[in-house]
Order: C-alpha cells, then sequence, then structure tokens
C-alpha cells in the first residue's frame, strides 16, 4: 500500500509520525517525529491520517490569524528603513541622476494612485524578497490580506518620498547668509505657446502608460476623459482655472454608475447623462479616484510648462470608513435551489445553455469565473477514464491563470455528466472555445457577460438571494467548505479550487502532485443537496 507522506519506517519495522515545524528564518527546518509504536501499516496510516488532522488545524488556525497590523507596520519600517539606509549611502556617494529620479518620483505617483483605487495589485511591489527577507509565509501573506498589501505600498511610498526629498536637497545651495547684490530687472520671458488639453493628456499618456498594465492604462484614460468631455479637446490647458475645477468636481460627484453600459445613458452627453435621475451614482471612493488621476496630471502639467496651473488640491471628498464585504459560502437551500432552476428552469431565468452550464461548472467545480468563461473545447479533456477540465493560461493569447498552482486538472462531478455536460461540449464543437457568446472585455475578460447575468441582473437578485457578500465567487468558498466537512485533506482542496499548497512536504517532496482519481474522489464528495 501507499503510505502517507507523514510516515516513515525505522529499520526495525517500526512507523514513525514525522510533522514539519514553521521555518523560523533563524535555523534549519526541523520536524517532530513520534513513534507510533506499531509495525501495522494500515494501523500507521490511520495514527498518521488524524495526527496530521490536527496538526493541519494548529496550523491552518495560526495561518488565518494572519499577522497583526502592528507586525505588519514593524517588518514593512524594517524593511523599507534598510532599503532607505543603501538608497542615502548611494546618493551621498554617487548622487542620482535625472533619469533615475524621474523614475522614482513616477513611481511614487502610481504608487498613490494605486492606493487610491484599492486595488491589491502587485504592481511596483517586491512582494517575494519582502516575505524572504522578513520571513512571511505565504499563509501569513494570504491571511493578511489586504491590509499587508496597502502597508507595503505605502512603505515603498514614503521611502521614495525621502529619497526624493533628500535628492532634491543635494540639488540646491542656500545663500541666505550672504549679502545682496543689487541687479538689473530681467526682461519678462516670453509666453510658452498655447498647449491644448488633447494634446497634454496625449503627451502625458505617451510619457507614463508604457510602465502600466492595459487595465490600469484605460482607467487613467476614462478618467482623464471627463476633462475633455468638460472642457473640450482643444481648450487650452492654461486657462483651465480653478472655478472650472470647481465645477468638474461638481459633475464627477453626480455621475452615474456604468454610464457607457446602461442602454438608456448610451451617447448622452456628460452635461446630459448628469441630468438623468434614477440611477445610482458613483462611490465617494471613485469621485476621488477621478481627482487623483486629475491632481497627477495638472501636476506633470506645470512642472512641464503647459500649464502655471497645479489645479484639484485640496478638493476630495471626505468619505466613511467602510468594511471589507467579506464572501461567504452558499446554503445547502441556496445551491439547491439554484441547481433546479438551472437544470429545470421553472421561473424562465436561463435563457442561454452558456449560462447554465457556466454557473453550473463554478457549482461543481470552484474554478473562477474567467477560468470558466474562457475554456476552449480542447480543455474538456479524458485521462484513464476520467473526464476533467484542464484549466491553463495556453491556446488563447487572452487567457489568463492567476498563479502557477491556477494550472491544474479538476475531475468533471459524475452529476455533470449525467445531466449532459459532454452533449453540451459536443454541440459546441464547430468553435474554438466552449463558452462562444461570452465575449472578451479588457476590464472583465471573458467573464464579464456571465458575472452580469448572475451577480447583478437576473440570476441571483431574482432567485432573492442577492447580497453583497453571495456573488459567483462564493462558488468557491462553497467547494472549500463542503469538501472540507466531507473531510478531503486540506491539500488535495487547495489541489481542486488551484490554491498553492503550504508546507515543505507539499512544496518539496510531493512536487509531483494528487492523481485525477485521488481529485476525482474529493470532487465526488461535493454536495449539494
Amino acid at each position: 500500500m501507499k503510505l502517507s507522506a507523514y510516515l516513515s519506517p525505522s529499520r526495525h519495522g517500526i512507523f514513525y509520525f514525522r510533522w514539519p515545524l514553521p521555518h523560523s528564518g533563524r535555523e534549519k527546518r526541523s520536524t517532530v517525529k513520534l513513534s507510533l509504536r506499531t509495525r501495522c501499516p494500515h494501523q500507521a496510516a490511520d495514527l498518521a491520517r488524524y495526527l496530521a488532522a490536527h496538526g493541519r488545524l494548529v496550523r491552518d488556525s495560526n495561518a488565518l490569524a494572519g499577522l497583526r497590523q502592528s507586525e505588519i507596520r514593524e517588518k514593512v519600517q524594517t524593511y523599507f528603513k534598510a532599503q532607505l539606509d543603501q538608497y542615502l549611502d548611494w546618493l551621498d556617494r554617487r548622487g542620482l541622476s535625472k533619469n533615475a529620479l524621474t523614475d522614482a518620483r513616477e513611481e511614487m505617483l502610481d504608487h498613490e494612485s494605486l492606493l487610491e483605487l484599492e486595488t491589491t495589485s502587485p504592481m511596483w511591489l517586491p512582494i517575494s524578497r519582502f516575505k524572504r527577507v522578513m520571513d512571511v509565509s505565504n499563509e501569513q501573506w494570504d491571511a493578511s490580506q489586504p491590509r499587508i498589501t496597502f502597508q507595503l505600498r505605502q512603505g515603498r511610498r514614503d521611502m521614495l518620498k525621502r529619497v526624493l526629498d533628500a535628492a532634491e536637497g543635494l540639488e540646491h545651495y542656500s545663500y541666505d547668509d550672504a549679502p545682496a547684490i543689487a541687479s538689473a530687472p530681467l526682461e519678462a520671458l516670453p509666453a510658452a505657446p498655447g498647449v491644448t488639453l488633447e494634446k497634454a493628456i496625449a503627451d502625458y499618456m505617451d510619457e507614463h502608460a508604457h510602465r502600466w498594465d492595459e487595465k490600469y492604462t484605460d482607467q487613467i484614460w476614462a478618467f482623464l476623459n471627463i476633462l475633455v468631455e468638460y472642457c473640450g479637446a482643444d481648450r487650452q490647458l492654461a486657462s483651465i482655472t480653478k472655478q472650472d475645477a470647481q465645477e468638474i468636481k461638481k459633475v464627477v460627484r453626480a455621475l452615474p454608475q456604468n454610464r457607457h453600459v446602461k442602454p438608456e445613458l448610451k451617447g448622452l452627453t456628460l452635461q446630459e447623462v448628469v441630468q438623468v435621475e434614477g440611477h445610482p451614482k458613483i462611490s465617494i471612493t471613485t469621485v476621488n479616484n477621478h481627482i487623483s488621476n486629475f491632481i497627477r496630471f495638472f501636476k506633470w502639467a506645470k512642472n512641464n510648462d503647459y500649464t502655471p496651473h497645479a489645479l484639484f488640491e485640496g478638493m476630495k471628498v471626505a468619505k466613511a470608513k467602510a468594511s471589507k464585504t467579506e464572501r461567504k459560502p452558499f446554503s445547502l437551500a441556496q445551491t439547491q435551489l439554484m441547481y433546479h432552476e438551472l437544470t429545470e428552469n421553472t421561473s424562465g431565468l436561463v435563457r442561454k445553455q452558456s449560462h447554465k452550464w457556466g454557473t453550473l461548472l463554478g457549482m461543481f467545480t470552484g474554478a473562477r469565473l474567467n477560468e470558466i468563461c474562457q475554456l476552449l473545447i480542447s480543455d474538456i479533456q479524458q485521462e484513464g477514464g476520467t473526464w476533467f477540465l484542464n484549466i491553463d493560461d495556453e491556446g488563447d493569447e487572452r487567457k489568463r491563470v492567476k498563479s502557477k498552482a491556477s494550472k491544474r486538472k479538476v475531475p468533471i462531478h459524475s452529476e455533470l455528466l449525467r445531466i449532459g455536460f459532454l452533449e453540451f461540449v459536443e454541440s459546441r464543437s464547430r468553435d474554438d472555445r466552449l463558452f462562444q457568446d461570452f465575449e472578451y472585455h479588457r476590464n472583465g475578460g471573458y467573464g464579464r457577460s456571465l458575472s452580469r447575468w448572475f451577480n447583478e441582473n437576473t440570476f441571483l437578485p431574482k432567485l432573492g438571494i442577492k447580497s453583497r457578500e453571495l456573488v459567483f465567487h462564493s462558488f468557491r468558498h462553497t467547494m472549500v467548505t463542503r469538501l472540507s466537512q466531507a473531510n478531503v485533506p486540506n491539500p488535495i482542496v487547495q489541489c481542486v479550487v488551484g490554491h498553492e499548497r503550504a508546507g515543505v512536504t507539499q512544496d518539496v517532496y510531493f512536487a509531483e502532485g494528487y492523481t485525477l482519481p485521488q481529485l476525482k474522489d474529493a470532487v465526488e464528495r461535493f454536495s449539494w443537496q
């Protein structure tokens, strides 16, 4: 029989249980070794499963707790203090080139913008090195989100600001104590030629966009386009005043959500759309994101002599601190209701086969929305009699996976096979993609259509189970919860849903992973009713 990874027999045939201790960073990793006092492999396997289950409970409870805020701040402070000392030493010995200073200023502004957007994007963050140097485990990092990402970004931003302050201090001399020398008045310099708003924005984006990803670039274009819509593309940038800025702020605060998506708002001008009533307005966070990008644009424009005015500073809207919405799993009654509606369509909510099967795959696999919606026909595969989804980023240049662990094989539940999933796949075999009617969008990938039908417009709202905590992503929470309740080992659960497997045993000694039959057995334990 195949032994557990935690078991090892001695030369006398006695089985021992080994459990890896958390790595402290100051010494070699060690393990706990216990004699199970038996030569019977079956009895040893039972004891090993029991001990491993308790070990995982202890480990996971510590990991899920995450780092305390004071611990995060101390680690970030220590990490960037060491970097700051290195930068200042280099600055004292060599100075920094103008290009290096410009890059530092632009990165600092990017950090400010990303903090305003409240995103956990890893852009410009030294995450791997920080975790290694400050001894932060993957479990602690994940359990401390999004706080630790925000703190790391703030630390990097403030460190760069300190470097820039020191560098700028070396660029000037002070002559406060020197005697004044009378000089003839200088002739006034001729005014710089006028630059239009459209030209200034084009130059700004040309200088900055090469450092941004596609999605972030689109967001900045959308923010700055508000200025063009209000002022006009041919408006001289230098003629835009503080009074204009105040009026633009009023317009931004009156903007409805999703103005470019809702049919009744499409095609309306900026002034027309803010007059339409009955639509929820954009959030204060989004208002401030607009203003933050206006501030950065006008700072850049002033520094480049496009305008004498640095507008919108001090104009952000105060907001109350809101608690973060946490997703939660669907209840058994809710998955039963959804399964009935998806398969029987008694309420007529399911008008597309793609909506039906896309949602059922989410329910029975726990896969991410885009992982499902970007599937190719060739991703539905069979090996040794087991049908599975081959989730990867190959075959289509627009396919994406979140991480290395996201590339995986997920067995297809027998219930999906029973109700005709393979027949649905066969009916789509004329196309390359399984869900050809899900179009690609820069902002939401292939999953935008299914997300809106499921979360916002039709399915959950009309079933009466829509809430901020229950969305399509809740299927992942549901799968993890149901498999854990069915006594599926945590490493196998992680493999099914595409999470990193934790621990030296899983990462190093079990790199090959679990077999399809093992994963199939786990998926079959999922209960929806």
